[in-house]
């Protein structure tokens, strides 16, 4: 497992990031991947998107990912068409998809859904990654919705005002199809980093919080 220390050892990190839909990793992580890549761009990404929900969000997800990863060193999106929320039944197709692509990427670290999440795609996809990724550093991001789910994060990552910023603005910018819905808004997502950054007493006051089940200091 990748140890908390060995972040800041030079060589380049590998990160995997994992969603469901199209906007997934974005809201649940991407203010610590612009400030992660703000201080240092010698991060490599792999990003895979299991249902990109038609050729109007797979064109917001890609347009998403180059925003978000401007910067990065080495970067990969994977964008596969399985059925929004059918994951369940097709689980065996998405287990095949974690243990012949992804377990070939070998990451220092993995952003997933949240095993706990009350969507039944996102607690698939987390608990998928458990199966996959048993030695590494793994960080179930939150992400909100109606069904009231929020729990009690004990991982946080402070964001400076640049981070929460564009993860907001990249967020409006990228997913024009999501605007009607009522909960994604700029105040949905403002709201969360800054009771999480309450609840680490974030220097600039906004934070994003993660699940971790396993750390090595």
């Amino acid at each position: 497992m990748l140890s908390i220390t060995s972040l800041q050892n030079g060589d380049p990190l590998k990160v995997l990031c994992i969603g469901c839909h199209s906007d997934d990793v974005e809201i649940g992580c991407g203010g610590t991947i612009l400030q992660w890549l703000a201080k240092n761009p010698n991060l490599e990404f792999t990003w895979m998107v299991f249902a990109h929900g038609g050729s109007e969000r797979e064109h917001e997800a890609r347009k998403s990912f180059d925003l978000f990863t401007e910067k990065a060193k080495k970067k990969e999106l994977i964008v596969k068409d399985f059925k929004d929320g059918f994951f369940p039944f097709e689980g065996a197709k998405i287990k095949t998809v974690f243990e012949e692509e992804l377990k070939q990427v070998k990451p220092d670290l993995v952003f997933t859904q949240n095993r706990n999440d009350a969507h039944q795609d996102h607690r698939l996809i987390g608990e998928l990654t458990w199966n996959t990724f048993r030695n590494h550093l793994v960080l179930e991001y939150e992400i909100p919705k109606y069904d009231g789910d929020m729990g009690q994060p004990n991982f946080f990552v402070p964001l400076d005002k640049e981070a929460y910023t564009n993860k907001v603005d990249y967020l409006m910018k990228a997913f024009q199809s999501q605007r009607n819905k009522r909960w994604f808004e700029r105040e949905t997502f403002m709201s969360l980093m800054r009771l999480r950054g309450m609840e680490c007493n974030a220097p600039c006051g906004y934070a994003e919080g993660f699940y971790a089940r396993k750390l090595v200091l």
